[in-house]
């Protein structure tokens, strides 16, 4: 294969990045534990272990070696990867007041399923997630603190 081939997952690469920095800012903006830059990262890092194994698998080198590449495993191990730093966001509150981080550590999770789909090529419906997740972080924080009580978690 020659570099330019494999240069061809690139731009699927970037779209997963601009959408989960698309959430990203989001959290970022809020203040989160993982913002930004975190949220492109994990995006970017799940299309490209996805388009990876696409571009192994139609490599000419690995004909006839019987290698084989379970997809789903990769997805397993994506989520794996991702549910350690998204245990790193939640924090137990010093002042008894419960439980933070737990929304940013989902929403880790929904940028590496939004990478994941990106690397399978599903670009429309990669981006309808990411748009589903923005109004659930922003719209639903809304209604939460319009109802009485209602204070929203983080």
């Amino acid at each position: 294969m020659d570099w330019i081939g494999e240069l061809r997952i690139l731009p699927g690469v970037l779209y997963a990045m601009v959408l989960g920095g698309a959430i990203g800012l989001e959290r970022e903006l809020k203040d989160r534990p993982a913002g930004f830059r975190t949220h492109m990262l994990v995006a970017g890092t799940a299309a490209l272990l996805l388009g990876l194994s696409r571009m192994v698998l139609e490599d000419g080198h690995y004909a006839g070696t019987g290698l084989q590449i379970d997809p789903l495993r990769l997805v397993e191990a994506v989520v794996a990867g991702v549910s350690f730093i998204g245990a790193g966001t939640i924090f137990a509150s010093r002042t008894g007041e419960g439980v933070q981080g737990i929304t940013t550590a989902a929403s880790l999770l929904a940028v590496a399923a939004i990478g994941i789909t990106v690397g399978f090529r599903y670009h429309l419906l990669a981006l309808a997630i990411t748009l589903l997740t923005l109004a659930v972080l922003t719209v639903l924080r809304w209604v939460e603190r319009r109802k009485p009580g209602g204070a929203g978690g983080g």
